[in-house]
């Protein structure tokens, strides 16, 4: 089952942030902080009320995956305006992956982006987390554009 995340959810969803972030810390170990999350239980408690930036959970025997969403109004001088749903974050548990609740999350994701008038989904994915990019690809998304970088500074 899918449905918008409760604050009953945090501390499964904490769980999933933290597989996240471990998956992140070994691809870019010089970005990203060891044995922490990407936000606070009290973050979480304001991200789940915001009908701007819903939380989509999946729920098994267990809520086992998750959808963070932002939607966003494009409105640029030089774009065409337009209604985006952004995948901020989606994730399964390593315990439930290749059981199509990831494609299951984005199905869900995308009906309500339909449902709610938006033109496009779009999402990140990290330089070397090449399952993940497969996953993309392999629901239908394609590369817009590309982030690059250029250290100056030496690492401590």
């Amino acid at each position: 089952m899918i449905r918008r995340a409760k604050k009953e959810d945090i501390d499964a969803i904490e769980n999933l942030l933290k597989q996240v972030l471990d998956t992140h810390e070994k691809i870019r170990p010089d970005i990203f902080i060891s044995d922490t999350t990407k936000y606070s239980k009290e973050e979480l408690l304001v991200m789940i009320a915001n009908d701007e930036a819903p939380i989509f959970v999946y729920e098994k025997d267990k809520v086992v995956g998750y959808a963070f969403c932002v939607i966003n109004k494009i409105h640029s001088q030089n774009l065409v305006k337009c209604l985006e749903l952004y995948i901020d974050d989606i994730c399964v548990d390593e315990a439930y992956r290749n059981q199509n609740i990831g494609q299951e999350l984005i199905a869900y994701v995308e009906t309500y982006a339909k449902e709610i008038g938006c033109d496009w989904i779009t999402l990140n994915v990290w330089a070397g987390n090449n399952a993940a990019y497969h996953f993309y690809e392999k629901n239908g998304f394609i590369e817009r554009k590309t982030f690059m970088e250029k250290r100056i500074k030496e690492g401590e």
